[in-house]
């Protein structure tokens, strides 16, 4: 044998030997030590171990809000297309004069209903109350026995958002339950229970939005678009906006979680089915990227719009359609540009119309902040009263985007 396995023999035999008289205490310390050494020899891999522990313990944060959120808006989304597809819609006026239908009524209950069994602390932020249907008691039926219907049917599925809801008492504590003023602190959910109300009416797009917001940040977006194409890749024309339907290869649900991207999966009306990540597509020439604004000319400025869209040297015409389906649809690459330009110095943004749909774009690779360049500021109550229009687009071309925006609102001063 040669030498060096000779002494390296005798080493280790010394090294036994020390440990059987010294005691496991040694033995206990020697090993600690070691590990420190491998530790110190070996810090690459040492590093990558615990990057390897932290992006775990990341993908776990907020699992079970998307999940229940995903859930809580897939039951909705059931409850939304049964009206949207029969004659009875059943309109009423609220003091601002939007149309409120039963479907706002039904899906807000089944989503808060949701929320609170899972998170029974949380506060929601939610566009109804019941005061309505408590004074109208055939437009209350009417109501309940759409909640009653509106089930998922995987057992597993509805049982984590707490089953049905018992009783019109429970249907409407649940509506009422979206009266929190919002604010900076703590965990407060957003809700939109059918964003998009005059579109859902006349058969075009609408969305069902819920937004987690923590400490006055939205972290957890899901929205669902019963109406939109489940391709990602399918590319968007002014003909989406109107004469829409639900009907085979419709209904996408979309979800998102602050710092860990953005995700589309086709609404089903049971288990959850298998998601794909999205992104905003690249845009190395504006002046052929595709824009979205509202149908509603009192929502966006058109003639505002139309301005920019000349000065960025954009000749294609606008695709207009109501609700957060163009967060949506610019986050998975089928547009690029979201202007919503303010038409009234005193309007104000309502928090539960841009929450999911912020954290979608900003988690697609996409930037989002007022008309202005602000940030959007969804810690002041249950409006955006600091901030005026919204502005999003993906980030290489965000800022021509604003600097073109803001010399067109400028020019109007």
């Amino acid at each position: 044998m040669p030498p060096i396995a000779t002494s390296r023999l005798f080493l280790f035999a010394l090294v036994i030997l020390a440990f059987s008289l010294l005691g496991p205490s040694l033995l206990s310390r020697s090993a600690t030590r070691l590990a420190q050494l491998t530790q110190h020899l070996r810090p690459s891999q040492a590093r990558r171990a615990s990057l390897s522990t932290n992006h775990t313990l990341h993908t776990m944060a907020y699992e079970k809000e998307l999940e229940v959120a995903l859930l809580a808006v897939q039951r909705a989304s059931i409850l939304t297309k049964t009206v949207y597809s029969s004659h009875s819609k059943g309109t009423l006026s609220k003091s601002d004069s939007s149309p409120v239908t039963i479907g706002d009524f039904g899906a807000q209950a089944l989503i808060i209903a949701s929320i609170k069994y899972a998170f029974p602390n949380d506060e929601v932020v939610g566009e109804e109350d019941a005061d309505d249907l408590r004074k109208n008691e055939d437009e209350r039926k009417l109501v309940w026995d759409l909640v009653q219907a509106a089930k998922l049917d995987d057992s597993a599925a509805e049982d984590k958002i707490g089953g049905p809801i018992k009783s019109v008492e429970d249907m409407l504590t649940a509506l009422d339950s979206g009266r929190s003023n919002g604010g900076r602190q703590g965990r407060i959910w957003a809700l939109d229970p059918i964003d998009g109300t005059k579109g859902f009416l006349r058969g075009g797009q609408y969305a069902v939005c819920l937004a987690l917001m923590v400490d006055g940040v939205p972290t957890v977006g899901v929205i669902g678009c019963p109406n939109l194409p489940i391709d990602d890749q399918a590319p968007l024309d002014s003909s989406i906006g109107a004469d829409a339907d639900d009907k085979e290869g419709k209904g996408v649900l979309f979800g998102a979680v602050k710092g860990e991207g953005a995700t589309s999966r086709p609404l089903s009306s049971g288990a959850l089915q298998s998601s794909k990540k999205i992104s905003m597509k690249a845009v190395p020439d504006v002046s052929q990227a595709t824009f979205c604004e509202s149908v509603e000319a009192g929502h966006s400025s058109h003639g505002d719009n139309a301005a920019i869209a000349s000065k960025l040297g954009i000749t294609k015409s606008s695709v207009r359609m109501d609700s957060q389906a163009k967060y949506a649809s610019i986050a998975r690459g089928a547009g690029d540009i979201y202007l919503r330009l303010p038409v009234s110095a005193t309007y104000q943004e309502k928090i539960w119309d841009h929450a999911a749909g912020v954290v979608l774009v900003q988690e697609a690779g996409g930037e989002v902040t007022d008309a202005w360049g602000k940030p959007l500021d969804f810690g002041i109550g249950r409006t955006l009263k600091e901030n005026k229009g919204v502005v999003a687009a993906p980030k290489d071309v965000f800022p021509k985007v604003i600097e073109v925006v803001k010399e067109v609102l400028s020019a109007k001063q």
